[in-house]
């Protein structure tokens, strides 16, 4: 009985540093110009707001924004750019650059 005690004991803490070790990345900001991937950009099927942002070599970066509240709020960028700043949590999938955004500024 003891050593179930442990094992159960043991596999708690092991459950708990899992749990620790799987916190979401922090929010990170980006400054860019904001437009359509399918209307403007020419990549996508269907209608969805990237944020394309150009580093000091002149390199672009795209991040495709997540339908959420904050992009919901501010708006589909369509067949037209705007400058935007972006704040959120960046993730990559299918090859492409994902930000779900809790904070978009357009302007």
């Amino acid at each position: 009985m003891k050593a179930l005690s442990r094992i159960g004991v043991a596999l708690a803490l092991v459950l708990g540093l899992v749990a620790v070790s799987t916190v979401s990345a922090a929010e990170a900001t980006f400054k860019g110009t904001m437009s359509c991937a399918k209307c403007t950009l020419k990549k996508a099927d269907k209608c969805q707001d990237v944020l394309t942002v150009t580093d000091d070599k002149g390199a672009a970066t795209e991040y495709w924004i997540v339908k959420n509240e904050a992009a919901e709020k501010a708006g589909h960028q369509c067949k037209l750019t705007a400058p935007a700043t972006v704040t959120g949590e960046v993730s990559e999938k299918d090859g492409k650059m994902w930000i779900a955004a809790s904070k978009i500024e357009k302007g």
